[in-house]
């Protein structure tokens, strides 16, 4: 694999992943789970009224594009064009490595009020935003 596979990519599809990967995270950490979310890591509602900077959304969907661009490229090296083949590859990198490493760091949260609750959710989070991820790019040629 080299960086020349950047040009083969479908910038349309690795768009359209990122934003939706980052719209899942603003249903998911928001009216889905966003008071389980904050009572794992221990954190307090906002008040009424008080709205988050800019860069709590931002910063995630730019990291939501290179994921986007990373799972694109490794489409391309593994050959997924295929719905199935873009689940697979979803599985692979969503189950493989994010989960993993949130298992792996899970143990290591002792002022996280619910370690166990927060790994479950983010790492679902994850798995389902890296295999949507991955069926778009893989599929969408």
């Amino acid at each position: 694999m080299t960086f020349d596979a950047l040009g083969d990519l479908n910038w349309l599809a690795v768009i359209v992943s990122g934003v939706i990967y980052a719209a899942l995270g603003a249903l998911w950490y928001g009216p889905l789970f966003g008071k389980a979310w904050m009572a794992a890591v221990g954190m307090e509602p906002p008040a009424a009224g008080m709205q988050p900077s800019s860069a709590i959304y931002a910063v995630p969907l730019v990291a939501y594009l290179v994921a986007a661009v990373a799972m694109g490229l490794l489409a391309r090296a593994t050959a997924s064009d295929t719905i199935t083949e873009g689940i697979v590859l979803g599985l692979v990198v969503g189950i493989g490595i994010s989960t993993m490493i949130w298992l792996a760091t899970a143990p290591f949260q002792p002022g996280r009020p619910q370690p166990w609750t927060l790994f479950a959710l983010n790492s679902a989070y994850h798995l389902i935003g890296l295999l949507i991820t991955a069926v778009i790019v893989s599929a969408w040629v």
